[in-house]
């Protein structure tokens, strides 16, 4: 008995070497998920046991993530009112008895105990790794597809974001890359768009308040400028401060193509005539589209000629 146990204790550190590797389960994880999905049969208890041995691995954390944040997800297609849904087309439409179309849209919903475990593992690991950029995007995106067409707390959570940016001045990277103002800005500025996308009032409304936000720490970013002339000129209807906005735009930038092309618009649904011939050189002067191009020079020979 004593010779077993001392062979037994002799073979010890050969066993703790042959614990798994952070990188082994990595590797395994892999590819089980081209095998059976993000959370397919046996993810779970891999992801549990990479858990168990490495309790911090940032690769453990966004598979565990991926895991729950897509086994909370049922899809169903519903009927919804309105040509767009969160911004997407129908999947097919259909004819009423009265000949009406009826839309039929592709909806996603969460199960919100799984959602949960799924924001804590993203929670964790941007504890861990506190100025990559991509995992706070993350779970704002998470948050977006969570709501749907009323993006409440992806909004508090963007908006946190920028100020946090403002005040700390982090040295964020993204996705291994570092982050300069103006990537900060371009990734913000496609959330922004994101949230008019969707095109609810609450995400009208978000829209507004980030572009608001970000417009005042960067006072001299178009993007975010043309973004509040856009909630005007759409969501409010109001085309007289839409202008304002856009004019703001264009002594910034004089060949600003969105501001252009939006005034030019907004002057048509004025039938400001006057306001349409001003904007119209400027906008075949700008545009790269030779179409649309040459659609600007006919109407302004239009209005020329019609003198």
């Amino acid at each position: 008995m004593k010779r077993i146990l001392t062979i037994l204790l002799s073979l010890l550190p050969a066993l703790a070497l042959a614990q798994t590797t952070a990188k082994e389960y990595a590797d395994r994880y892999s590819l089980l998920v081209s095998k059976v999905g993000l959370s397919g049969l046996g993810i779970e208890t891999l992801v549990n046991r990479w858990e168990a041995d490495y309790p911090e691995d940032k690769d453990m954390l966004t598979a565990k993530f991926l895991y729950w944040y897509n086994k909370a997800q049922t899809t169903s297609v519903q009927v919804k009112d309105g040509p767009k849904y969160l911004g997407d087309d129908p999947v097919i439409t259909l004819k009423d008895s009265l000949g009406r179309d009826v839309r039929y849209f592709q909806v996603t919903d969460f199960d919100d105990e799984m959602f949960g475990l799924a924001g804590q593992a993203l929670d964790k690991s941007i504890r861990l790794s506190q100025n990559a950029l991509e995992l706070r995007l993350a779970k704002v995106s998470a948050l977006m597809a969570y709501e749907k067409d009323s993006p409440d707390m992806a909004a508090k959570e963007l908006s946190a974001l920028i100020d946090y940016n403002a005040s700390s001045h982090p040295s964020w990277t993204y996705e291994g890359a570092p982050v300069d103002n103006a990537l900060f800005s371009d990734l913000i500025q496609e959330y922004c768009y994101r949230m008019y996308k969707i095109s609810s009032p609450a995400s009208m409304e978000a829209f507004r308040s980030l572009s608001e936000k970000m417009n005042g720490y960067y006072p001299k970013n178009t993007a975010f400028i043309n973004n509040l002339g856009t909630y005007y000129l759409v969501h409010r209807q109001d085309p007289k401060t839409a202008h304002k906005y856009y004019a703001k735009v264009l002594k910034l930038d004089p060949k600003d193509y969105s501001a252009i092309k939006n005034c030019v618009l907004l002057a048509r649904r004025q039938k400001d005539i006057k306001l349409e011939k001003k904007y119209l050189p400027m906008l075949v002067s700008v545009t790269t589209d030779e179409t649309e191009k040459a659609a600007a020079q006919v109407r302004l020979d239009a209005i020329k000629n019609a003198k």
